[in-house]
């Protein structure tokens, strides 16, 4: 009786919703290769972190004062007087930093297994999409808690943009909403991190997926799965059913339905991440001053500067190409020319094989050169600046940079090994 219930409801919504429909196609009848690895929970786990972020966001600010007088007020209300306050506040915090962690993670599986090259362009710009806006939006989050260290290293931050030529001072102007920082800054700062940022990264995420799911997840071996209509023989065909608009188009091989096998899959690496984050919540929410910063303890002040103003780690790639150029306007150049070649990064690979397995040594060689001088510049942008650091800082930018313009040129005739037709069992 119940079932009968159940489905009758289900038809009804069916009828006027066709979310069965939407379900088999995205997750339960969703063709994925077979050989996904370690390095494909990432992108389920960012999916995760962002529901947090969201959720938790809300409830914060609920006791949320978005002004000068009373935003690190409220803060501290939030943690000592409302109930399990600190827990959604560790939560997001902790959680912002994971979010980076598992974005980059996700971007270089992208790269080993050449997830940005044809026909998958648009998926990566929809990521990189992601990405900018993540960081427009931890940035303006982190101006919120009004401590000393958020109200300086924002300072710093903005008035990059007064470098820019002609509209540099008009345009800082219009971003603080005074001619210092203040509770006008604060207060637009709040309205884009609660409200336009959040909805635009949705939509964002809802895009990435549906071009994910457009043109078929990569795979370790770069293979596609979807061979054309009527190529492959009927007993090599997947056992599997998958959604008619996908089986109606291609020839599906090596693949299984996301549901449940890789539900199944990632609930393992939720298990094991939330071990990790909790850990950090509950027993480090500091990150040893990585996560939570020490003169961000204290409010706002701003006649007491904080003995070394730093982004938070997850701005330091950016922050140490910045620092390393002596000129303000080219630093800002360089900095944003960082962001914009990842952006590019489609169309400096001229190469047809994606996947590092099959790819020469050399593009092997420059893609662990990146990752350590990636490593190293978001290292120093936590440190003070010294001309060792700087020197450090000024190498690494080169093998940053230099990771794309090699690529252009190696790319095109690279030597690289057969890659087999199937992905083997």
């Amino acid at each position: 009786m119940l079932m009968k219930l159940v489905t009758d409801f289900m038809g009804w919504i069916n009828k006027r919703l066709p979310v069965t429909d939407a379900w088999n196609k995205h997750v339960g009848q969703y063709p994925a290769p077979k050989n996904f690895n370690f390095w494909y929970f990432f992108g389920s786990l960012a999916m995760l972190v962002l529901v947090n972020q969201i959720l938790t966001g809300i409830w914060l600010t609920m006791n949320y004062e978005p002004s000068a007088e009373g935003a690190f007020a409220s803060i501290e209300y939030i943690m000592r007087d409302v109930d399990f306050g600190w827990l959604l506040r560790y939560m997001h915090s902790t959680g912002a930093s994971a979010f980076f962690v598992v974005i980059y993670m996700h971007m270089m599986r992208a790269l080993i297994y050449g997830s940005y090259q044809k026909p998958r362009e648009l998926l990566w710009i929809f990521g990189m999409l992601i990405f900018l806006v993540l960081m427009a939006e931890a940035f303006m989050g982190y101006l919120l808690p009004w401590g000393n260290m958020s109200f300086w290293g924002a300072q710093v931050i903005i008035s990059l943009f007064g470098a820019i030529p002609i509209i540099g001072d008009d345009l800082t102007l219009w971003i603080r909403g005074d001619y210092v920082i203040s509770g006008a800054t604060l207060n637009r700062f709040f309205a884009l991190h609660v409200i336009a940022m959040p909805l635009v990264l949705v939509i964002l995420v809802f895009l990435h997926i549906l071009a994910l799911h457009e043109v078929g997840s990569n795979n370790p071996e770069g293979i596609d799965i979807k061979k054309p209509k009527g190529s492959v023989k009927p007993e090599e065909l997947s056992k599997f059913t998958f959604h008619k608009q996908y089986s109606d188009k291609y020839d599906i091989v090596d693949a299984v339905p996301f549901h449940p096998y890789y539900t199944v899959k990632d609930i393992m690496g939720v298990a094991v991440f939330l071990f990790l984050f909790c850990w950090v919540m509950f027993f480090a929410p500091e990150g040893g001053g990585y996560f939570i910063e020490a003169p961000n303890f204290t409010p706002a002040n701003g006649l007491k500067t904080p003995e070394h103003i730093a982004p938070v780690w997850y701005f330091g790639p950016f922050y140490t190409i910045l620092r390393v150029v002596p000129d303000k306007l080219l630093g800002a150049v360089a900095m944003f020319g960082a962001i914009v070649m990842l952006f590019a990064l489609p169309w400096f690979d001229r190469g047809t094989v994606k996947s590092i397995r099959y790819r020469s040594k050399l593009h092997l060689a420059n893609l662990i050169q990146f990752a350590l001088c990636f490593v190293v510049l978001g290292a120093l942008g936590t440190m003070p600046a010294t001309p060792i650091a700087n020197l450090i800082g000024i190498i690494a930018s080169f093998g940053y940079f230099g990771f794309f313009i090699a690529l252009w040129f190696y790319s095109k005739n690279e030597n690289t090994k057969p890659v087999p037709d199937r992905i083997a069992d």
